[in-house]
């Protein structure tokens, strides 16, 4: 009998933008390549992260656990 298809998680992040110091740290860190730098900066004069490609998202939570400001919340549906 086959095995079932493991079905792949996925998530859902939210960048504060006014938090955000633009450091860079969670896009390096984010496997999937879901997170890039914003074209706008934000009232502080830096360019935050910008959530691009939820489709990818898995909800590690890499992203976060990266985040010196703590700007980004991470959301996972099992």
């Amino acid at each position: 009998m086959p095995k079932a298809a493991k079905k792949e998680k996925k998530g859902k992040i939210i960048i504060n933008r006014e938090l955000c110091k633009g450091c860079k740290y969670c896009i390096t860190a984010c496997p999937k390549g879901s997170i890039v730098v914003d074209k706008r900066f934000n009232s502080m004069g830096y360019f935050p992260a910008h959530f691009e490609h939820p489709e990818k998202c898995t909800g590690c939570a890499i992203c976060a656990q990266m985040c010196p400001e703590i700007a980004i919340e991470v959301w996972r549906e099992e």
